[in-house]
């Protein structure tokens, strides 16, 4: 059994980071036999890894059609986009707890940059910074599920290195308020383009299909 959980544990992390890469596009369905033989597994280590995803809301497991990476509406995607502004702006109100380690600078010198994970990097931060675990969690959960919907849309925000780039030094800076604005305005901005963000992941999906 713990050759199994091990063995499960291993293909969370490999599935997890593909899905934050872009392996996997959103509304792709994810075939578990297929990863049983990647990995050279059973396909019950396999299992448990993908409802353990399932669990977490970065598959969606719909019955007849199998496991795909969720691919949300318009609805959908502007609530998230919301939930994850209004996490981040209760972790400016909290503050930066006084046991918080800072990480390294953000180093981001083009938009060729991994503007993707440098996100993931910068938002985890801000929320783990306040050493409350819950919305830690809430802002990783958020990130994970956004993850593949902003590889999914690089090179709609014009200036995205730019933007990155700024909310970096608000934070580096703890200049909250600047921060807070400039956090509003990122998530604004991608809220106004949820119809074309939309549009652009089923124009996907009808390509894989």
């Amino acid at each position: 059994m713990d050759a199994i959980h091990s063995k499960s544990a291993f293909v969370y992390g490999e599935v997890r980071r593909a899905l934050q890469s872009g392996r996997y596009a959103p509304g792709q369905r994810i075939d578990p036999s297929g990863l049983a033989a990647e990995f050279n597994t059973s396909p019950t280590p396999v299992r448990l890894a993908l409802y353990r995803l399932v669990g977490e809301g970065l598959i969606a497991d719909h019955a007849r059609s199998g496991l795909h990476v969720p691919l949300l509406t318009e609805v959908a995607l502007r609530d998230l986009y919301d939930w994850m502004e209004r996490l981040l702006l209760m972790a400016c109100d909290i503050g930066v707890a006084r046991t918080f380690q800072p990480s390294a600078k953000l180093e981001i010198a083009s938009a060729d940059d991994d503007l993707v994970k440098l996100t993931w990097q910068l938002f985890d931060a801000i929320a783990r910074a306040t050493t409350h675990w819950s919305l830690h969690h809430a802002v990783k959960r958020a990130n994970d599920r956004l993850a593949p919907i902003r590889r999914a849309k690089k090179g709609l925000i014009e200036h995205a290195d730019e933007e990155l780039s700024q909310l970096d030094r608000h934070w580096r800076t703890r200049d909250i308020p600047s921060l807070k604005s400039a956090l509003r305005d990122y998530h604004e901005r991608r809220k106004q383009l949820v119809p074309t963000i939309v549009a652009l992941l089923n124009d996907r999906i009808d390509y894989l299909h």
